[in-house]
């Protein structure tokens, strides 16, 4: 039996009378590998019984692991068998009893309690990666908080982010890190890092860049999207990206740039990059964290939107990868190929040579076992307009895997030829060990579909079928002829505008909706943006999903003990509407002014406007799909819906989600409510609802210190500074 410095004295007070012989922690492995491990994983079981069941009766635990295990089948074991397999649970989880094995007598009036010098280390977990993991899954284990104590949910500290950059920031989107007993975030304009207790907020220090005119030029400004923690054991280190493109090192028990990383702890990332000969700025930047993995740091590029670029020229958004001690370059990926490289032939008519973005501007994954980093690319530039770079446009809308320590390209899978959409790869690829044994890769997207493949391989899961889509008649326009449709999962949200999206609540409303449409094309997933004043008499199309999704960088969230992924996503229309480049660009059409119809303020298409789905990626199945919010009082006090039912239509924004061992939580993200909710993870039903001090901006995550559980997140609301808030049960 292990000896722990956390002992657990574990009893069961047994009402049984069949068992009286000794446990066996040998069968309850083999029990445990074959009932258990389709969802459960050894490794889980020391969090599980250190977050939740110190200081509650042995009995309970014994009583839950037979009411419910396995899930399939609960109680469906022999009481010797779960009395086996909770005494495997006990060792794996360096938990030891009195005498060794687990029997009846010896288990007498016991509840399970932690005694020794580390207990209190041994119940602090973090969250160490913008996702929680690298795998982007976006899960912990704890279940401190679920679903019989959530209600009870109450704030447990604020801190304000209203003295942090040149003025208090509205929007916060940053999700903190927790490490070692301390909690790093981003506030403020200028991007500062901020360490705090994670059990007070009180703040431990804080490193502001200054970037003087770089800042001043830089594209995208603010808090950013938050950190990447690396440490060998030794050393740990907080990595930042600047708005002004810089990559430093911090660290991350003072704040102090480390002296050995590049230049005094900063990495100018200006140097070495592919610029434009057409243009003078230098478009890029990042605002989400870097990867670090494999002792390798990956750091991507944004650019500016490019709906109105003023050239087809623009820098280039290659991928570029560092040593974490040192700063030194360790290879760069050209999601644009130069001469001779595989992907150049594409790009036809030499556009490769000064087409730029490209970039990784969404959060990355890894695999560390496999060494393999996943990176969703971004389309070209020119988000309405490609006739400058006519071709598919490798590795442009493409899911890419690559060797992370050596940069080599292992497989891609372009999910859209030659964009023209602005259906940019927004979100973290999530990574997922199925019961089953099969190990695959989930991009979700703003189209509204959730391509899945075989991880390791790049082939996909199901199939996916290259299909006829309408042609551009946009003049000097490139288009693809077909793009790959999975045949399954089904969309998360709605694809395409036709009249049978239209709001109909009464046959008056949907003459004024039919009426509204009038002026604009509709057709089905990829019908191409058309020119103001077209020869038919348009003026644009109508388009399902919006420029920014369907879903787009809060991604989803993954269970992986049920393989169930859950997807947050909006249905608002877009109106793809054209006009000439004219003083403002050299390129011949941008994106012009044009407001989406409604029916007298009304959203033009059915409900829901927001929306959370859950997918089974052991199926594929839809398992439910729920609105994200309640009605808005604009809508539900609408006079043209005077006396109608509505159903629950939720609001055109994307939830951030958190999925633990009990629950799913979920905001109601930017422009939406302060309330916060708890869900059951297995129908979507709400078990309870939290009032916050204002909306859910930045992502949710969770961790323990000294054995508390706290859910942390960033809420922004108009007219005040952004906030760090944290949620915790009543001591």
């Amino acid at each position: 039996m292990i000896r722990s410095t956390l002992l657990l004295v574990f009893g069961i007070l047994l009402s049984l009378t069949a068992v009286a012989q000794n446990s066996s922690v040998e069968r309850g492995a083999a029990v445990f590998q074959t009932e258990c491990a389709r969802c459960h994983i050894p490794a889980e079981m020391q969090i599980r019984l250190s977050s939740r069941w110190l200081g509650q009766p042995a009995s309970a635990l014994f009583n839950e692991i037979r009411a419910t295990m396995p899930a399939e089948t609960p109680g469906s074991l022999r009481d010797a068998q779960y009395l086996d397999v909770t005494a495997y649970i006990m060792q794996v989880g360096n938990v030891i009893t009195p005498d060794g094995d687990v029997t009846e007598a010896s288990l007498a009036n016991l509840t399970i309690s932690a005694t020794g010098s580390v207990a209190s280390t041994e119940r602090n977990v973090g969250w160490e990666h913008f996702n929680g993991n690298l795998q982007a899954q976006r899960y912990s284990p704890l279940e401190q908080i679920n679903a019989s104590n959530v209600d009870k949910l109450a704030i447990a500290w604020r801190w304000s982010g209203a003295n942090y950059g040149p003025v208090p920031e509205s929007l916060n989107v940053t999700t903190p890190l927790v490490k070692n007993s301390r909690m790093f975030l981003t506030a403020g304009n200028t991007r500062n890092v901020i360490a705090v207790d994670p059990a007070s907020g009180e703040t431990l220090w804080m490193w502001r860049p200054a970037e003087g005119q770089r800042f001043t030029d830089a594209p995208r400004k603010g808090s950013g999207k938050g950190l990447a923690y690396w440490s060998d054991g030794d050393e740990e280190i907080i990595y930042v990206v600047t708005p002004g493109y810089h990559l430093v090192a911090l660290d991350a028990a003072t704040g102090v740039p480390v002296q050995g990383f590049a230049d005094n702890g900063i990495l100018d990332m200006h140097q070495g990059l592919r610029l434009s000969a057409g243009r003078d700025d230098i478009d890029i930047t990042l605002t989400f964290p870097p990867l670090v993995s494999n002792d390798v740091i990956v750091v991507g590029a944004a650019h500016l939107v490019s709906m109105r670029p003023p050239s087809a020229d623009n820098v280039k958004g290659d991928i570029r990868a560092y040593d974490p001690r040192t700063g030194e370059l360790l290879w760069t990926f050209k999601t644009i190929p130069e001469p001779g490289e595989y992907g150049y032939d594409t790009w036809l008519n030499n556009s490769a040579e000064f087409t730029g973005n490209t970039g990784v501007w969404a959060p990355m994954s890894a695999d560390p076992e496999l060494g393999i980093v996943y990176l969703p690319v971004e389309a070209p530039t020119g988000d309405r307009f490609g006739g400058d770079r006519p071709g598919n446009n490798l590795f442009g809308n493409s899911l890419v895997a690559l060797d992370i320590k050596t940069g080599e390209l292992l497989w891609y899978y372009q999910l859209i030829h030659h964009d023209i959409w602005d259906w940019d790869n927004p979100a973290a690829p999530i990574l997922a060990d199925l019961p089953d044994g099969r190990k695959v890769v989930v991009q979700l997207t703003k189209q509204s579909f959730a391509y899945v493949f075989d991880r390791v391989t790049g082939e996909p899961i199901w199939d996916m079928v290259e299909t006829p889509v309408p042609s551009s008649d946009v003049p000097g326009e490139w288009s693809a002829a077909t793009q790959p449709f999975p045949v399954k999962p089904a969309p998360y949200d709605r694809q395409g505008f036709s009249e049978n999206d239209l709001i109909d609540f009464t046959a008056g409303i949907q003459a004024k909706a039919k009426q509204a449409i009038k002026p604009f094309r509709i057709g089905p997933l990829f019908t191409p943006p058309s020119i103001i004043d077209a020869p038919d008499g348009t003026k644009g199309t109508l388009s399902l999903p919006n420029t920014t999704g369907g879903a787009n960088w809060e991604g989803g969230a993954l269970d992986p003990e049920t393989g169930i992924v859950y997807v947050p996503s909006r249905t608002e229309v877009a109106v793809l509407a054209l006009v000439p480049g004219g003083k403002v660009s050299s390129v011949a059409w941008i994106q012009g002014p044009a407001r989406p119809p409604s029916v007298d303020g009304l959203p033009i298409v059915k409900p829901p406007y927001g929306r959370i789905t859950a997918i089974d990626l052991n199926s594929g199945e839809h398992v439910f799909q729920i609105p994200n919010a309640d009605t808005p009082e604009h809508i539900k006090n609408h006079p043209l819906l005077t006396g109608i039912d509505l159903p629950r239509t939720g609001i055109p924004t994307r939830s951030g989600l958190l999925v633990t061992k009990s629950l799913l939580f979920a905001g109601e993200g930017t422009g939406g409510g302060p309330t916060f909710r708890a869900h059951d993870k297995a129908s979507g039903e709400i078990i309870a609802e939290i009032t916050l001090p204002a909306t859910q901006t930045g992502q949710p995550m969770t961790y323990m210190h000294e054995g508390k559980q706290y859910i942390v997140m960033a809420v922004s609301g108009s007219n005040q500074p952004a906030e760090i808030v944290a949620l915790a049960l009543p001591d």
